[in-house]
């Protein structure tokens, strides 16, 4: 199956008092039609403006992005809106995006009518059918945003995303703002209407837990960079970067025999600074295999299995010993497609 988006050596970055910040460096990756790819790493590492970036609400510095094999990067706001249907978001903070003045039926029609979808009788017919769908009584369709619970607000969000029956939605920590009984409400749902409608998601989160039951791929994010790209059940069994170890490591885990403190591989320190981030490897300040080679040469992408890329002099495999990989670069996709 062929890609959907494809994504090539991106770059986002952000000019404030301090000065140029770039959030997003050379980022590569794609995402097929009907799949997941799960997008993780901790806050402030650039997987929010990455997602903003695909879907075009910054302006990438360099790079390209492709959906359906159309360039979308530089696409004029009048020549971007046929495409606009195609690719959809659902915000971290569905109370922040969605407008409090208006009722959530215009809320949810509101795409429908921009797009000239039907007429008003057609579109009322169609938000119902969306409000059933994610799970909304109709009786609440001229109630306002604030007197819905943080879940229902998403639910709404989701709703108001389907309405144009895009191929792929961008969901941008979907869950972080709620409960976790709520969370695995919104993520039952998520997971019901990509099998009834085919989409393919890129789902961003810092949380490896809900991306390890939700992704069919991961790609591992660190200070602007992907550092790792696997299949889900590949990066849980062989994590390749150390980085990865230690997210994975930092997930909670019930069976006592299996959480000791040991065991785990814990990161020192917090992320450099994003305006001046360390030569080489810019994980090499924090990783206790770090060599005079990690903190002088940036790592390429490599592949280490199939469909396992990582960006890292040292691979890991499963806890053991470093394995030296090869010095020839390759792109990420060619790597994926070794």
């Amino acid at each position: 199956m062929g890609a959907l988006l494809e994504v090539k050596d991106l770059e986002v970055g952000y000019r404030t008092q301090r000065g140029h910040m770039t959030a997003v460096d050379k980022v590569s990756f794609d995402v097929k039609a009907g799949e997941t790819l799960g997008l993780v790493g901790e806050s402030g590492c650039g997987k929010s403006s990455l997602g903003k970036a695909i879907m075009r609400l910054l302006e990438p510095q360099s790079g390209s992005i492709h959906l359906d094999g159309v360039d979308i990067t530089h696409l004029s706001p009048t020549k971007l809106r046929p495409h606009r249907r195609r690719f959809q978001m659902v915000f971290q903070d569905p109370g922040g995006s969605l407008d409090p003045r208006q009722r959530i039926g215009k809320l949810i029609e509101d795409p429908l009518k921009f797009h000239e979808v039907g007429d008003k009788a057609e579109r009322h017919q169609h938000v119902l059918a969306l409000m059933e769908k994610v799970g909304l009584h109709p009786d609440v369709i001229n109630r306002l945003p604030h007197e819905f619970s943080g879940g229902q607000r998403q639910r709404i969000a989701i709703a108001r995303a389907l309405a144009l029956d895009p191929a792929l939605i961008v969901c941008d920590e979907p869950v972080s703002a709620l409960d976790v009984s709520l969370q695995a409400q919104i993520l039952n749902l998520l997971s019901d209407l990509q099998r009834e409608r085919s989409m393919a998601y890129l789902f961003i989160s810092h949380d490896l837990s809900v991306v390890q039951h939700l992704a069919d791929r991961v790609a591992v994010m660190y200070l602007g960079q992907i550092v790792e790209i696997a299949p889900r059940t590949e990066l849980w069994k062989r994590p390749a970067h150390p980085y990865t170890q230690a997210l994975i490591d930092a997930v909670p885990v019930m069976d006592p025999s299996k959480s000791r403190i040991a065991d785990k591989h814990l990161l020192a320190g917090d992320l450099p600074n994003p305006f001046n981030p360390p030569s080489g490897c810019r994980f090499n300040t924090r990783c206790p295999h770090a060599t005079d080679t990690c903190r002088s040469v940036a790592p390429a992408l490599r592949t280490v299995a199939p469909g396992h890329v990582v960006s890292c002099h040292l691979h890991f495999d499963a806890g053991q010993s470093p394995i030296t990989l090869h010095t020839n670069a390759t792109s990420v996709r060619e790597a994926e497609a070794a």
